[in-house]
């Protein structure tokens, strides 16, 4: 039998921050699961000596697993990565956070007990209860911007798009196949949320106060927010009647599996995929319709369409945890 809760820390360099992350977040499961989690360490050989650190951890504290990959691949690797290695140990929630405490382990027990009546659980900044702490008014702004245009660009009202304090159900990673997705980085987050409300599932934000590091460095940086800018966009391709097929209240779920176009990897493409010249000249929207979209294929026999409505509605949801809001499956993008 496996082990029902998985929290999962994708690192790189986090020797400061490592163990005092991992005893927080096994004292807090402890008390909400007692002997029946994991916490998994997935480490990009970090040269600061954080892979090490995370074995003596493991040796020291029953429940905590280390899984040591060749080098550093990028963030959505990584997240593939943890969320296979988890779901092959039987989880049904994995929980993934950064491993600097940006994502304070006290608000796993509300993020767990939101789960109960929930596909994925978003750890968000905007909603009611929701804060920033130590950040500057602009980084504030710009961090705001991103997720109302990603919001704006994708038709839903999900307030924390960008997040990546999330506890996704075993079904959610089986339908909407995490392999699949072609963004990395930052994007990774708002695509799997993209496709798990087109596919019908209860998502959920449940507030947080979110921190800046105290120690180490910031794996953020300029390129990686105008990849978002850029790849969000492209996410619309998904929008295809045959994706509605998992949204039909009269069918059970089954396995998606995807086909997605790979992203465009040079500058002149995207710019060119949002209507504009290499100068950046030109208007920034939707991207025109694709002439042949590529569309996700089902297993099973087909079902009966049911219309998508253009833009999912946030209405209020259970009291599983002070402040959540809810994303009915009825109401999908």
């Amino acid at each position: 039998m496996g082990t029902p809760i998985w929290v999962f820390l994708p690192t790189y360099n986090e020797a400061e921050n490592l163990e005092a992350v991992v005893r927080a977040t096994a004292e807090q499961l402890e008390r909400i699961e007692p002997s029946n989690w994991r916490v998994l360490v997935v480490d990009d050989a970090s040269p600061d000596g954080t892979g090490a650190l995370a074995d003596r951890l493991a040796s020291e504290i029953p429940g905590v697993e280390v899984l040591h990959r060749a080098g550093k691949d990028g963030l959505g690797s990584a997240y593939l990565a943890g969320y296979r290695h988890a779901v092959a140990g039987g989880a049904e929630l994995v929980i993934v956070m950064d491993a600097d405490f940006s994502h304070d382990p006290q608000h796993l027990p509300a993020m767990i007990a939101a789960a109960a009546d929930s596909d994925l659980v978003l750890g968000s900044r905007y909603v009611a209860g929701g804060q920033i702490a130590d950040w500057p008014p602009l980084r504030r702004v710009l961090s705001r911007s991103g997720s109302l245009y990603a919001r704006i660009i994708l038709g839903i009202k999900v307030n924390d798009l960008t997040t990546g304090f999330r506890c996704v159900r075993r079904r959610v990673l089986e339908t909407v196949e995490p392999a699949t997705l072609r963004s990395q980085g930052y994007v990774f987050n708002i695509e799997l949320t993209y496709r798990a409300l087109l596919a019908g599932f209860k998502v959920t934000e449940v507030p947080i106060c979110f921190r800046d590091r105290e120690a180490g460095q910031s794996k953020m940086s300029l390129p990686i927010a105008f990849e978002a800018l850029l790849l969000v966009p492209q996410l619309r391709l998904l929008r295809h009647e045959d994706a509605r097929r998992a949204t039909d209240a009269r069918s059970p779920r089954r396995r998606t599996r995807w086909r997605l176009p790979p992203w465009p990897t040079r500058l002149g493409k995207l710019l060119g995929l949002l209507g504009m010249d290499p100068a950046g000249n030109g208007s920034v929207g939707v991207p025109p319709a694709d002439p042949s979209p590529r569309t996700p294929v089902f297993t099973g026999p087909p079902t009966q369409l049911s219309d998508v409505p253009d833009h999912a509605e946030v209405a209020d949801g259970s009291q599983a945890a002070p402040g959540a809001r809810h994303v009915p499956s009825s109401d999908q993008p």
